[in-house]
């Protein structure tokens, strides 16, 4: 099996926020990175469907130079070659135009399975995999909690994580897109014999001029202003008989709070 898995990198889940000079951003100066939560749970879902069906896991990702590190994370924790489209600049800044440029790129590989993260810990849009799915043509499952492959009949089962309480089962065709969801398997650590060898993998490094693409035309999505949100607190006690006082509750209710 071929089996490709699609990574971001967000600044650490520890990290503490500054607002950039021009208030449309975090100054990223200082932070560090890793890979976003549900992609790692991806990458992990990955190399356990390779172990049990053999194969090759190909990482790809789109992001700066800087996001090597993350993918030779990936190489040391097993998969087996890396990809990087570079986006030094951030052009991209939608969901629909990384899923673009994302698929423009797949068009080049051969692949069973495209593994991507429910959503990622910054912008949690949770487009990327549905988009790429449909830029594609690729039947697809969101949400994925677990994951029964049949390469014999080119078929794949995924459990669905559905609302209250509910999962449900889904049959695709294979070539399928599943984004999954955190918390689906104990991720493994890198051991360091992985480390050494992640040295040596390849890793690709593809410039956007190189894909046949017209940039201008993506949609963009522009952000105009970044804060954080002011702390307010404001109690007032009600005083009276019983009845007063779910009298005047129901009226602020219904006039301050706009609730009834």
């Amino acid at each position: 099996m071929k089996l490709v898995t699609c990574l971001k990198e967000v600044p650490t889940r520890d990290t503490r926020y500054e607002i950039n000079a021009q208030g449309t951003g975090i100054r990223d100066s200082d932070l560090t990175f890793e890979i976003s939560e549900c992609d790692e749970y991806a990458l992990e879902e990955s190399l356990r469907l390779r172990e049990k069906h053999g194969g090759e896991v190909i990482i790809l990702t789109l992001g700066p130079q800087r996001a090597q590190k993350s993918i030779r994370k990936g190489l040391a924790m097993g998969a087996d070659r890396g990809i990087l489209v570079k986006d030094e600049e951030g052009k991209l800044t939608s969901p629909h135009a990384a899923a673009t440029v994302l698929a423009e790129v797949l068009k080049q590989e051969e692949y069973d399975l495209i593994l991507t993260g429910t959503q990622s810990d910054d912008w949690s849009y949770a487009q990327t995999g549905v988009l790429l799915a449909e830029l594609l043509g690729l039947p697809h499952a969101t949400i994925v909690m677990e994951i029964r492959v049949d390469p014999a009949h080119k078929k794949v089962k995924a459990l669905r994580e559905m609302e209250s309480g509910w999962f449900q089962w889904v049959e695709l065709p294979m070539p399928a897109v599943l984004t999954i969801q955190a918390g689906i398997s104990q991720i493994r650590y890198a051991s360091l014999k992985g480390i050494m060898q992640a040295k040596k993998k390849e890793l690709r490094n593809i410039e956007l001029s190189e894909l046949n693409i017209d940039l201008s035309s993506l949609p963009e999505i522009e952000v105009l202003k970044v804060y954080f949100p002011e702390a307010e607190k404001k109690a007032e006690i009600l005083q009276g008989t019983p009845d007063e006082v779910v009298e005047v509750l129901v009226e602020k209710l219904r006039k301050e709070a706009k609730v009834l």
